[in-house]
């Protein structure tokens, strides 16, 4: 029978959900292991190092010409300053046109280019900034961390911190004062005035996986299933959710937010029907329960309420 494991946002999040508490009582309960979305794809794929080299793997993912090179992400993003803190406020979703993404990226070309790192964007709000051999990169913090927290505790921190930094704040004043930010502005639109630096790293050789096939919305998950030599596929509706003979599948159902119920139910009656021998509960706030169809008979543990 298939073996299923499915990534879960943080458990705190479902404390509305019935069938994942009740699995959480029934089932064996794992090892709590680091929280987070990054922690959580480490425990799936096996590669050498110690960081996830996001910008490397969706590089290689959307151009096809990582291999070889360190690669940095320097998005766009649109920061505030309130009472207490500067705070990142949107990344991902500003919704540039490539025309507004083309210009801003130009205007920043020389400040990257003339510090040996020139700037590459592969879509409007998707930029890369391609490292020389052997440099010594500070470690970044990723953007899904930072949104809506002060920025000063996750500036780059480490070897070149203070390189880095510059590199931000000077970012920042040529988009501050940008035509296309103007503009933007003007019509009601928040404006792409910094950058955030996040993924480092080169691209692995090498990944493996347990699993024979992957299922998610990410693109990153995808980019390491593909490097892993599996079978990536979108996330269909809960009624298409399926499972095959011998199948070790990943589920990711954390990426596009809380799960709705139907797609439990969809696990529950491939649990019903035999069609999975076990069922692995992975939530990125770092807990994981093993649930098997046995485990149905310890009736009385009470279902888990997670606390909201």
């Amino acid at each position: 029978m298939a073996r299923l494991t499915i990534l879960l946002p943080e458990l705190r999040r479902l404390a509305a959900s019935p069938l994942p508490g009740r699995w959480l009582a029934r089932g064996d309960r794992l090892a709590d292991v680091k929280p987070g979305r990054n922690a959580a794809l480490r425990g799936c794929f096996e590669f050498l190092g110690s960081a996830l080299p996001a910008a490397a793997l969706l590089r290689s993912l959307e151009t096809g010409d990582a291999a070889g090179t360190l690669w940095v992400r320097a998005d766009p993003c649109y920061v505030v300053v309130d009472a207490t803190a500067v705070r990142m406020l949107a990344w991902g979703n500003l919704a540039l046109t490539a025309e507004q993404g083309s210009e801003l990226a130009r205007a920043l070309r020389p400040l990257f280019g003339d510090a040996g790192f020139p700037l590459e964007p592969a879509a409007p709000e998707r930029w890369y900034l391609r490292c020389p051999s052997g440099v010594r990169l500070p470690t970044f913090a990723d953007p899904h961390d930072v949104l809506g927290a002060d920025l000063l505790p996750h500036f780059p921190h480490g070897d070149n911190e203070r390189q880095w930094r510059h590199l931000l704040n000077e970012a920042q004043v040529i988009l501050h004062n940008h035509p296309v930010n103007i503009a933007r502005a003007q019509r009601g639109q928040v404006p792409a005035n910094s950058v955030w630096f996040w993924g480092a790293g080169q691209l692995p050789e090498w990944v493996r996986t347990p699993f024979t096939r992957a299922v998610s919305s990410d693109p990153l998950l995808g980019a390491l299933a593909r490097r892993a030599g599996i079978a990536v596929e979108s996330l269909p509706g809960a009624a298409e959710l399926r499972v095959d003979a011998n199948d070790a599948l990943l589920l990711d159902l954390a990426h596009s937010g809380a799960p709705d119920g139907a797609r439990f139910e969809a696990v529950g009656a491939l649990l019903a029907a035999r069609r999975v021998a076990a069922l692995e509960l992975r939530f990125e706030s770092g807990e994981a329960v093993v649930y098997k169809s046995r485990h149905r008979w310890r009736f009385w543990r009470r279902p888990v309420v997670p606390a909201a």
